[in-house]
């Protein structure tokens, strides 16, 4: 797990509609190797309201259509939740 690295998670929280999100790590790294349990992440949506806490991203970033990162609503995730590291190009893995 790395700073930057995207991945999806399955079930992120109870108020989430969606059966899985894309999260973008933002912790420091020496966090992110540390015994500490989470990990800070931001949450990517597929809209985009142009507000200044969201960056914009896309395929380049291995994602299937343009969608944002929503730094306004950061979140502390568990590193033993189930995720998958998404890859940089390619087909963008999913829970069955």
């Amino acid at each position: 797990m790395k700073r930057g690295d995207l991945y999806r998670v399955a079930n992120p929280s109870a108020k989430d509609p969606k059966k899985s999100r894309v999260f973008v790590i933002v912790s420091r790294q020496v966090l992110i190797n540390s015994r500490f349990s989470t990990a800070i992440c931001a949450p990517i949506y597929s809209t985009h309201d142009g507000l200044s806490t969201q960056v914009l991203v896309g395929v380049d970033e291995g994602l299937k259509h343009d969608s944002s990162i929503h730094c306004d609503e950061l979140i502390s995730l568990p590193k033993c939740l189930r995720i998958i590291n998404l890859p940089k190009y390619g087909d963008i893995p999913t829970f069955s």
